[in-house]
């Protein structure tokens, strides 16, 4: 029981260090593109509490992590004006994509250090926060990218799609979290199986490029 104690509080560690860095980013690529709405709002700040979702940022990845499932989750989105950053709807893809990415480079810079190490296995207190690193930021990466309202991935669609999906989006998009709760309901264990695959490929990834 104190095992699980301690690797809760690893992961509920990392998943703030992770979302602030993701939102954050988001608010700094907006304000790069030329909107301050996040500046004007106080979120363009790396203090967790700006950021924190009740239910995406604790509650789902904790009761992920207890069930033993692949974690991921979100935070309180970063708010951004899409007519004000340059490049229209392209330029709101790039605030959008900098979130996931950002969980993609914390993950990667991560096994590269745990490569570096040694690779300390998961029953160590280094190899279970280097483990929890790498796959809580690639279960942010891989869950945000999925292109439905309103996570991240749906914004590459705003760039692409007609003028009559946009709109369709955008009514999906108001629900925002009950969409994000109804996904993850109906998806289950199929979701849980397709996060876990492509953790697993991208770990494999990196483990050729460190050779370990």
């Amino acid at each position: 029981m104190s095992i699980d104690i301690v690797y809760i509080a690893i992961v509920l560690g990392v998943i703030l260090f992770s979302m602030t860095f993701h939102e954050a980013m988001h608010g700094f690529v907006a304000y790069w593109l030329g909107d301050n709405t996040a500046k004007a709002q106080g979120r363009l700040s790396l203090n967790p509490i700006k950021h924190i979702d009740p239910f995406m940022t604790i509650i789902l990845p904790i009761i992920l992590a207890i069930s033993g499932l692949p974690i991921f989750g979100g935070a309180k989105p970063v708010p951004f004006n899409p007519y004000n950053v340059r490049y229209g709807e392209w330029g709101a893809a790039l605030v959008a994509l900098a979130g996931p990415l950002t969980n993609f480079v914390i993950a990667f810079i991560s096994f590269g250090i745990w490569a570096l190490v040694g690779m300390p296995t998961i029953h160590t207190l280094e190899g279970q926060i280097f483990g929890a690193l790498v796959s809580v930021n690639l279960g942010f990466f891989i869950f945000n990218l999925i292109p439905i309202p309103p996570l991240d991935g749906s914004r590459v669609l705003y760039a692409l799609a007609p003028e009559f999906v946009k709109r369709g989006m955008e009514v999906i998009e108001r629900y925002g979290i009950i969409v994000v709760f109804v996904i993850v309901l109906i998806a289950g264990s199929g979701l849980g199986t397709f996060m876990a695959t492509v953790i697993n490929f991208f770990i494999s990834v990196f483990s050729h490029i460190f050779t370990v």
